[in-house]
């Protein structure tokens, strides 16, 4: 024991304030204490320094020790105080509530009137979606042709004078090819069966459609294989060999889908088509030189005439016109005679089937350019060559 009075452990941190029950002292309940009165010199406030608290036992009287007691200088709770609230006066406060009014029925609606008619969309232009205003009443969207056909409008939409410029040419490049020999015609001829695969998805709104279009474009390969290793007597069994090996290929590939029942049919379809069509076009390498030359220097001509401006009517007879013509002239250059007309008439017919399918349910410009150019060549191929056989 010394003779230094105790210190205790809240005067070593001036800024602690002690709370009731934790003082060493028991503590009353909080008294009102004499305003605290500013310091008469400004700046920053002086902190005393460690005080002598006396301990318990300096103090024989407990009023005295609670003189020196740190007194709690601000309002507390205290639940002996505070009235209790009964449960009748707590369920009377909250037993009145505002009555909810249900609301009126509202008046029966007046029976719809037909809407007005919307007026024709454009024609689109590149390769945007061709599809209507968004509605708003849960209808689905409907596409430009859909929407055409519904007003009464034809939903055709020919391709014009570019694509069919780029048909002359590709079919002026088969037939001097064909003029040269086998191997010269193959160069163009591939060509037109890789745009005809592409072209063919796209016209059926399939893109991108890589596995389709790769697997049409390759059975077109392998059926040009065959022709050449065949020969053209035995130029139909390798073209119809091949195109039944790739139908059950497209069906195979199809039931790896995981798409829905609909779109697996609808996918089966388009490369079916696709792959029918690329294969086909091996018919200018069946059939004999002199009329593949003919038949295709008559689709260009023929679907030159068609795009010029004129009435449908008119510019289908005047493509069949210029078809016979330009048959007539080729085959001056030529072994067969005086029917090359008849070659030039029949594949400007198939020509302009093939033409009039890429202008159908309001293609796009992709689609000019790619099926625009290549089905009228691609669908007389077939023809070139059974009028070729039979008229040769």
């Amino acid at each position: 024991m010394t003779d230094r009075s105790y210190e205790g452990p809240w005067n070593e941190n001036p800024h602690h304030d002690s709370h009731p029950g934790y003082g060493p002292y028991p503590q009353p309940y909080p008294q009102a204490s004499a305003p605290r009165q500013p310091s008469p010199h400004p700046g920053p406030q002086q902190w005393p320094g460690p005080q002598q608290w006396p301990g318990p036992q300096a103090y024989g009287d407990p009023q005295d020790a609670l003189q020196h007691t740190q007194q709690w200088q601000g309002p507390t709770w205290d639940t002996q105080t505070h009235p209790q609230l009964s449960a009748a006066a707590a369920t009377a406060e909250t037993a009145y509530l505002p009555p909810v009014e249900a609301p009126e029925p509202a008046a029966a609606p007046a029976p719809p009137q037909p809407p007005a008619a919307a007026p024709a969309p454009p024609a689109p232009h590149g390769d945007e979606p061709a599809y209507g205003p968004a509605t708003l009443g849960g209808t689905p969207r409907l596409t430009d042709a859909q929407r055409a056909r519904a007003e009464g409008r034809s939903p055709i939409i020919d391709p014009g004078m570019q694509p069919a410029a780029l048909t002359a040419l590709l079919g002026l490049l088969l037939a001097g090819a064909a003029g040269l020999g086998t191997y010269a015609l193959l160069v163009p001829l591939v060509v037109l069966q890789a745009v005809t695969a592409a072209g063919w998805f796209r016209l059926n709104g399939m893109w991108p459609a890589r596995q389709g279009i790769a697997l049409g474009f390759a059975g077109a390969l392998v059926a040009d294989v065959a022709v050449l290793s065949a020969g053209r007597e035995s130029a139909p069994a390798a073209v119809l060999g091949t195109l039944g090996v790739w139908v059950l290929l497209s069906l195979v590939l199809q039931l790896r889908s995981h798409a829905d029942p609909d779109e697996r049919m609808y996918g089966l379809m388009a490369t079916v088509a696709s792959a029918a069509l690329a294969i086909v076009a091996t018919g200018y390498l069946a059939a004999d030189p002199d009329a593949a030359a003919i038949g295709a220097a008559a689709v260009a001509a023929a679907v030159l005439a068609r795009a010029l401006p004129l009435p449908t009517a008119a510019s289908a007879v005047v493509a069949l016109l210029a078809a016979a013509g330009m048959g007539i002239v080729v085959d001056g250059m030529t072994d067969m005679g005086a029917k090359g007309a008849l070659l030039g008439t029949g594949a400007a017919v198939c020509a302009l089937i093939g033409h009039r399918v890429a202008a159908y349910d309001y293609p796009s410009r992709f689609v000019h350019f790619t099926a625009g150019v290549t089905l009228p060549l691609t669908a007389a191929a077939p023809v070139v060559w059974v009028l070729g056989r039979v008229l040769g």
